[in-house]
């Protein structure tokens, strides 16, 4: 039941809070409907968070500097971690290649962490459909600080803005080429910049890679009129710059707090939600309305034949279930 499952979230169960997961990435009617309702009754538990989100390129060290960071963050007693991963889905079996929670042994360990790997579904834009969900039940199971580590695909990686506070971008030292493989999109996202790996590359291609991407930042438009992001040193290994890092997120959620941006920025993101909501719900209601799966074969051959444009056909199908108005 939605309300025993919501009760033992608010005890924090770990389980409880997984089984919610699972039910708001199933595809399942009865099971949405379920995740729905124990949605709802989240909400007026929710606490106060500060989410982060952690994306850049495939072997950057996203998970490794992710432990190094939660660490750090746990060093605080009043600080609890959840940290929602997001991997490439298999073709097959649907889910997850990877296993981000094999590569966090001391963080999986810890009584105040919850890490939970979601597959991405083939859904474009580095994170699971249900993340910004999975983020809302994780602030009602009362976790404090949430990390959300994007798949690494690159440019389609900008859906991160829409549900984290602070946006992390980590690029491997190498030469000024290495920010050409990044693009423009997820630079202008990011809230602070880590050259990760430092203990492994050269000191001059350490030094070059500060220096390309601080030379990009000032080319950018700023994505917060008070915040000018910061590109840091890192290495999860030796555990330079990591404080450094933290320090930084904190810095920018007291800025942000200060000058009335932190919670409007907030509102926004849920508006953008509630829209995507709004145009996933009709699809799927268009899809499977009755109407439609009578006509869209007989339409479909149609334009495959080259009797009926496009353009035309999708008209006729949208006019099936929602006819235009006649003029006055």
């Amino acid at each position: 039941m939605p309300e025993e499952i919501v009760r033992h979230i608010m005890k924090g169960s770990r389980s409880a809070l997984s089984r919610a997961i699972t039910l708001i990435e199933s595809a399942r009617p009865d099971h949405q409907e379920k995740a729905h309702k124990i949605l709802d009754m989240c909400l007026e538990h929710r606490q106060d968070s500060l989410r982060i989100g952690i994306t850049g390129p495939p072997g950057a060290g996203k998970s490794t500097l992710i432990e190094a960071l939660g660490l750090i963050i746990l060093n605080d007693p009043d600080n609890t971690l959840a940290v929602l991963t997001v991997d490439p889905s298999s073709k097959r079996s649907g889910g997850s290649i990877l296993g981000d929670k094999a590569r966090m042994e001391k963080l999986s360990g810890r009584k105040e962490v919850f890490i939970r790997p979601s597959p991405s579904s083939g859904h474009l834009g580095g994170t699971s459909p249900q993340t910004h969900e999975a983020i809302l039940l994780c602030e009602a199971a009362g976790y404090n600080i949430i990390i959300v580590e994007t798949v690494g695909v690159g440019q389609s990686e900008i859906s991160i803005e829409s549900m984290v506070d602070y946006i992390l971008l980590l690029i491997l030292p190498g030469s000024g080429d290495e920010l050409q493989g990044i693009k423009r999109g997820i630079m202008e996202i990011a809230d602070g910049i880590a050259v990760t790996k430092t203990d492994e590359a050269p000191g001059k291609s350490v030094l070059l890679s500060k220096n390309s991407c601080e030379s990009a930042l000032k080319l950018l438009p700023k994505k917060h009129p008070v915040w000018n992001p910061k590109v840091m040193l890192t290495s999860a290994v030796s555990g330079e710059g990591v404080d450094e890092v933290w320090n930084n997120i904190r810095q920018f959620a007291t800025v942000l707090r200060e000058n009335n941006l932190f919670e409007e920025t907030r509102k926004k993101q849920l508006h953008q939600l509630f829209c995507s909501q709004v145009e996933l719900q009709l699809r799927h209601a268009f899809y499977n309305h009755p109407e439609i799966n009578s006509s869209f074969t007989t339409i479909a051959a149609a334009v495959e034949n080259n009797s009926t444009s496009p353009f035309s056909g999708a008209k006729k199908l949208v006019e099936k279930i929602i006819r235009p108005r006649p003029p006055q």
